[in-house]
């Protein structure tokens, strides 16, 4: 077994390439990192490092050895870090958000039990818009966001709301009054976009560039928030396939929503990001599910 020290050293000799300031992390001499790696590699029965007097490189066998401890390391750290929460109990403060009026409730209802649970941490409770509800979650402002699947790149689940797809058109189109729609419309019709930061699979998921049978899907302008994708519905300038509980919650005389009846049913649920792993968040992903049932 090796010591936790000399993984340590290894490791930060292994990103540094550079023993000097190798020392200097670890608030030891120099001649203490070149003792421990001299003495591991003894023990390993081969060098891990190639040394000259400019250049330090992992060798062929030390650059595996430091991919192999890497994530072992970072688990031991995370079980620890799980382990000190829980000695803690679940306290502080917790920051969740909801990402379309519709899944308010959702969140609330999960709050309510979370807080039932756990009273001595604080929630609080906020709205993201689509151009900051990723960059919320990775600056750390935001610790659950309940928002639509898919989250690229995001931890989900377990789904708490599904719904059905519609078709947001300006109140005069041709397809208002349609009792519901084909996905293939979508390739007649520019279809408005979503803000440039939002992720590449949430668009694939909710303007596809192509139909079901591959024909080429017209994209019509962005807008910021959905409130100003809805206005461009109304303008004209495109459609917008959303979902069902738009009709109820954006409810607009110039816009008309008409049922998509071949689309998969949108998924929506707890967001965050996987290294935002505390026991805070977990029991809160876990309310989120158990309040379904209630």
């Amino acid at each position: 077994m090796l010591e936790r020290y000399e993984v340590e050293t290894f490791l930060t000799l292994a990103d540094e390439l550079h023993f000097g300031r190798t020392a200097e992390r670890l608030r030891v001499t120099t001649g203490r990192v070149s003792h421990v790696i001299k003495r591991l590699e003894r023990r390993i029965g081969a060098p891990l490092f190639a040394r000259t007097s400019r250049v330090v490189q992992l060798t062929p066998i030390g650059s595996r050895l430091a991919d192999d401890l890497r994530p072992l390391v970072a688990g031991i750290d995370e079980a620890i870090a799980r382990a000190v929460d829980a000695g803690r109990g679940v306290t502080g403060k917790l920051r969740v958000a909801f990402l379309g009026e519709w899944s308010a409730p959702a969140l609330l209802k999960a709050v309510a039990l979370f807080s039932d649970r756990h009273p001595e941490c604080e929630v609080e409770v906020r709205e993201v818009q689509l151009f900051n509800s990723r960059p919320s979650l990775l600056d750390g402002s935001v610790d659950v966001l309940v928002a639509a699947y898919p989250f690229d790149g995001m931890a989900t689940g377990p789904v708490l709301l599904t719904e059905g797809r519609a078709l947001a058109v300006p109140a005069g189109h041709p397809l208002a009054g349609a009792e519901s729609v084909s996905l293939e419309v979508l390739a007649d019709h520019p279809v408005v976009q979503y803000p440039a930061v939002t992720s590449l699979g949430f668009k694939q998921d909710r303007t596809p560039e192509y139909t079901p049978s591959g024909r080429a899907v017209p994209k019509g302008p962005a807008g910021n928030t959905f409130s100003e994708m809805l206005s461009l519905v109304a303008m004209g300038r495109g459609v917008l396939p959303v979902g069902e509980q738009t009709r109820r919650y954006y409810p607009r005389p110039d816009v008309a929503y008409v049922p998509i009846h071949d689309a998969p049913p949108i998924r929506r649920g707890p967001v965050w990001l996987p290294t935002n792993n505390t026991v805070r968040v977990r029991e809160f992903v876990r309310a989120a599910g158990d309040s379904v049932a209630r």
